[in-house]
């Protein structure tokens, strides 16, 4: 048995948490962490990167990315629109607290590097189909 199995196992689903809770809170990015998720289930356990890429809300995520190997021009321009979306309505109407909106605003910015740099750019011809 490999030692560290149990260990990947419980970072996989702290990763999975967090991956769920960036899809409801701006900032947080969600394909990192399910991507993490699903490279620590890989090495622990079969059933459970099983279970995680047939699920109907995070395994199209993953499946998609893999396929790819990245994100379209397209894909990333949604996906920053959105985020952006819901950080200013967030910043507007939901956060009272000035270094509060700072913190939110600075994780946004963040994000957006991350999802236009640290992602890999795909061409629409370059994509496999599902």
């Amino acid at each position: 048995m490999n030692l560290f199995k149990p260990i990947w196992i419980v970072l996989g689903t702290l990763s999975l948490c967090l991956g769920v809770i960036g899809i409801m809170v701006p900032g947080l990015p969600t394909t990192p962490f399910l991507l993490l998720t699903a490279g620590l289930y890989l090495k622990s356990s079969d059933r459970l990167y099983g279970r995680l890429i047939s699920n109907r809300w995070v395994g199209p995520y993953i499946v998609a990315y893999h396929a790819n190997k990245g994100m379209t021009f397209k894909s990333k321009c949604y996906a920053v629109a959105l985020m952006w979306l819901t950080i200013l309505l967030s910043v507007i109407f939901g956060i009272d607290v000035v270094w509060a909106k700072g913190v939110v605003l600075a994780l946004g910015v963040a994000g957006s590097v991350v999802v236009g740099l640290a992602v890999p750019t795909v061409l629409p011809s370059d994509r496999e189909e599902l």
